[in-house]
């Protein structure tokens, strides 16, 4: 018995040191840390509901870098000499900084050093979800802010809207998700807006020769081309990836791929392999309910990757600086 008693101590040590992610990690530390990204969302996030396709879209963007440690929020510095994933080429239009600044700043001054930047943008992922009427995750918290970020390896790990199957299907993997997953997070896509560069080379130029691409449905690369993206070179047009649904989260996004109308090549790949197929076809006879949870179980996958526990990484003052 005493063997047996000594046994549960070494275990309850191994996973305190391990520190693994843990609902209400903050319970104690900093009670009121998950109230307080959820009013300021809640109070927010109405009134700009386009910001919780970007909050969605920079978790996912993080997670896949190095994992879930805010290490996207890093500003590049002199004394670093590197250039961080804030600005490498997917980054670029990503936006809601200064949110998750402002939500820094409100925490610490509960909690000085005790809630990581990581977390304060999981929450605020999710919870800026739930507020537009989309679906709710589990958000397990204890995650850590990492210390380096690399726009190269941003560059080379987040998946592009030019990607095919083949490669998605590799990214994803690198990071322990499945093609279902894929199918899945792509959904957020019912959300928010792009940019031209992200798929006019579809509608002006798409191997080279001015030509479209013969996937995508005419009549939409028509009016994308007349009332959208009406030159190759710009880049500064909104586009709803989601035409006509973009700021309620449902099932549209897949009606759409299945009559050829996915805004990007990502999109319309998906429609080209039998597994990913199949995946779209069996949401789209579901209920949407049915898909919020499959939505929930694939985010809650997303955001423990590669995270930083226990005394990994540090809890960042401020979310843009590594502590001095």
């Amino acid at each position: 018995m005493k063997g047996f008693c000594l046994v549960l101590v070494f275990v309850a040590i191994l996973v305190s040191v391990r520190g693994d992610l843990q609902m209400g990690f903050y319970g104690s530390s900093c009670p009121k840390a998950e109230k307080i990204v959820q009013d300021y969302v809640n109070q927010h996030i109405p009134n700009a509901p386009s910001l919780a396709a970007a909050l969605i879209r920079m978790h996912f963007h993080d997670c896949f870098v190095r994992g879930c440690d805010a290490s996207i929020l890093l500003n590049a510095t002199s004394s670093s000499g590197n250039q961080t994933e804030r600005v490498a080429t997917p980054n670029r239009t990503v936006r809601g900084f200064d949110f998750i600044d402002t939500l820094k700043s409100l925490v610490e001054a509960e909690c000085p050093g005790v809630v990581s930047c990581a977390d304060i943008l999981a929450l605020a992922a999710r919870d800026s979800i739930v507020i537009t009427g989309g679906p709710s995750w589990k958000v397990p918290t204890g995650r850590r802010d990492g210390l380096l970020s690399n726009a190269s390896e941003a560059l080379s790990d987040i998946p592009a809207p030019t990607d095919n199957i083949t490669i998605l299907t590799q990214k994803f993997a690198n990071k322990s998700l499945d093609l279902k997953d894929l199918v899945l997070l792509s959904g957020a896509h019912t959300i928010g807006i792009s940019h031209c560069p992200s798929f006019s080379n579809r509608l002006y130029n798409f191997t080279g020769v001015g030509d479209r691409d013969p996937t995508l449905d005419s009549e939409y690369a028509d009016n994308l081309r007349s009332r959208k993206c009406r030159t190759q070179n710009d880049n500064t047009t909104k586009v709803e990836m989601d035409p006509g649904s973009r700021k309620t989260f449902d099932l549209s996004y897949y009606s759409l791929l299945l009559k050829r109308r996915g805004l990007f090549e990502s999109d319309s790949a998906l429609t080209r392999n039998s597994n990913t197929l199949t995946y779209i076809n069996q949401l789209l006879q579901g209920s949407v309910q049915n898909f919020f949870t499959e939505f929930a179980t694939s985010m809650e996958k997303m955001g423990q990757i590669g995270v930083k526990t226990g005394s990994s990484g540090e809890i960042r003052r401020s979310c843009a600086v590594v502590n001095s």
